[in-house]
């Protein structure tokens, strides 16, 4: 497993968090950061997925 998958699924959490946060506080920055955040997780795992995929056909596991 990549460890952009990793990062990006622990970035997910922490801006669900945020996210919360934010709301809880009625904060509107801080549920923007979270949300922010969690997208950039969604991509960064994405990039993880896809260099385990290529590693994977290249037969490189």
């Amino acid at each position: 497993m990549d460890k952009d998958r990793v990062a990006g699924g622990v970035k997910k959490v922490t801006g669900k968090i945020k996210e919360q946060a934010g709301k809880a506080m009625g904060d509107a920055g801080t549920e923007a950061e979270g949300r922010a955040d969690q997208a950039e997780g969604r991509v960064q795992g994405a990039v993880g997925h896809a260099k385990d995929a290529v590693r994977e056909i290249a037969g490189k596991k």
